[in-house]
């Protein structure tokens, strides 16, 4: 969905793509130790995390000549992770469509930064002029005019009669104490972090981890009618999840839409240009079964995959443990909890209707049904229906459709994200679009469920290894993915380097209060 999103969603599909960089897929290439060979960095996984460490790796490489090789294994056979795009009718003449991670937002300097650096187009999805509803499983609560729901829906005339003003003015304040203090880990005095839970506390966010976003909310005067109803939808399409469930952090973030964009051309150009940039060996297709010490008195890995193995200096874990189903010693197995994940419906579809069926939604034949549709579990809560769906967008015109032969009419084809917690069937889709063209499907492990704790996953397995998804149950998006693997990859080089990305941080500069930075400062690119 990609209106509301900070940067979150999903693991990505199986789609082939060109790179500009090597990449091997041999199936039977097998590492071979060299004598006196330059130490190296495994990285597992080359999504969001596995990417940009990679990058933030070359990066300390270029500033202070670390002599590192680094070795990425991917067991899909793409780059992306989180995010990839599928083409309707399987037809690249036609736009793509994410997905998977569909959108980040001003306050995400790191994504907002690449772009820039490797010459990305951009969508600014604030200019989308689509009206916006939101559907209780059986009426829509709150229809909002073209645009305001993304641009001003704190002020617009709907919900502050619905609502009052208090509620949207309130939430509007914690979700922008919530971002100023994101933004202080792009300054130099962010620090570097093992434990989850001490950096939360040092940011202030324990006391919205720990409980859920409805009780946070109502705690700080904010109605429950406008939680449950309009934060809701901005938590159901982000993460599907209900407000009663998912904790505070994960509310605010769902709710931080300003300046929402995309790359054009698909988010995973961000990530296989980080690869593009790191020097890094790239091995696709390649799935890691088992990592392991090399002895009980070494600090070196050795990494076997489905081509050979090798040892390693350091070990990088970017993607969910559980879900890789990779075998480590079992000390190291014990200190990471089973982390549950929404299992998420995606279903993407073409359709000749500009928009959903009146009658599916209790309305009359002539009446006008928004293009994005939100939900809310409220009316279930009273007793109702819930929602077949978390979320319908129109996503834009696919192409024209010319008439039968002989006819001389043409009509648009729309293309129409929707997400749900049960599969969609073919008659549902005829149901709510009537003529429905090209249809893609895919079910998800989409995001972790962010229940209200104050524990976190070790950022730190053992010396020389760690975990960049321990960060993914405080908050997941693309973007606080290449936060964590920077912050990874600081841990481990000054552990095993003596140095990191930035060499000592500012931070750590007795003069570190003296020194002045450039306001668009973004650490990791500008130290």
């Amino acid at each position: 969905m990609r209106r509301l999103l900070i940067c979150s969603l999903l693991i990505g599909s199986s789609l082939a793509f060109q790179f500009p960089f090597s990449i091997f897929k041999s199936k039977n290439f097998v590492h071979v130790e060299q004598a006196h060979a330059s130490p190296r960095i495994a990285i597992v996984g080359a999504g969001a995390g596995g990417s940009s460490a990679a990058f933030w790796i070359s990066k300390a490489k270029e500033k202070f000549g670390i002599d590192v090789e680094i070795d990425v294994y991917e067991r899909s056979d793409y780059v992306g992770g989180r995010s990839t795009v599928v083409y309707p009718y399987n037809d690249t003449t036609l736009a793509p469509l994410e997905l998977g991670a569909s959108v980040f937002v001003d306050a995400n300097k790191n994504l907002m930064r690449a772009s820039k650096e490797f010459n990305l187009t951009l969508t600014a999805f604030e200019d989308d002029d689509s009206d916006t509803g939101i559907w209780d499983g059986q009426k829509f609560v709150l229809v909002v005019d073209s645009g305001s729901y993304l641009k001003s829906w704190w002020t617009t005339l709907k919900v502050l009669w619905r609502y009052g003003y208090t509620a949207p003015t309130r939430t509007k304040a914690i979700v922008q104490s919530m971002i100023d203090r994101f933004l202080g880990l792009y300054t130099p005095e962010s620090p570097r972090w093992d434990d989850i839970s001490t950096f939360s506390e040092k940011f202030q966010w324990g006391s919205m981890t720990n409980q859920t976003a409805s009780d946070f909310l109502e705690g700080k005067g904010v109605g429950p009618l406008f939680a449950r109803e309009l934060v809701e939808a901005a938590t159901r399409v982000n993460y599907g999840q209900n407000v009663d469930e998912i904790h505070a952090l994960g509310g605010a973030i769902s709710m931080a839409a300003n300046g929402a964009s995309g790359v054009a051309a698909g988010n995973f150009h961000i990530f296989e240009r980080f690869l593009e940039n790191s020097s890094a060996n790239v091995f696709l297709n390649t799935n890691v079964k088992e990592i392991k010490r090399k002895s009980d008195t070494s600090s070196l890995w050795t990494v076997y995959t489905s081509t050979g193995s090798q040892t390693y200096k350091g070990v990088v874990l970017a993607a969910p443990f559980h879900q890789t189903n990779i075998i480590l010693p079992s000390d190291l197995a014990e200190l990471i909890p089973p982390q549950p994940y929404v299992h998420l419906h995606v279903t993407l579809l073409t359709t000749q209707s500009e928009r959903p069926s009146p009658e599916y939604f209790g309305l009359a034949s002539n009446a006008q049904v928004p293009k994005t549709i939100l939900s809310t579990y409220e009316g279930a809560r009273a007793g109702g229906v819930e929602p077949e769906f978390n979320s319908i967008s129109y996503h834009g015109k696919v192409r024209r459709v010319e008439g039968a032969a002989g006819d001389a009419t043409t009509d648009s084809e729309w293309a129409v994200k929707i997400f749900s917690q049960e599969r969609v069937s073919d008659e549902w889709l005829e149901t709510v679009f009537g003529n429905v063209g090209w249809v893609y499907r895919k079910l998800w492990q989409a995001y972790p469920v962010l229940l209200p704790t104050a524990e976190f996953p070790p950022v730190k397995l053992d010396q020389g290894f760690y975990y960049v998804n321990a960060f993914e149950p405080f908050i997941s998006t693309m973007e606080t993915e290449t936060l964590a693997s920077r912050n990874v990859v600081d841990l481990l080089l000054h552990e095993e380097f003596g140095t990191g990305i930035c060499g000592s941080l500012l931070s750590e500069s007795e003069n570190a209060t003296q020194i002045t930075v450039p306001t668009d400062f973004v650490l990791g690119w500008d130290c």
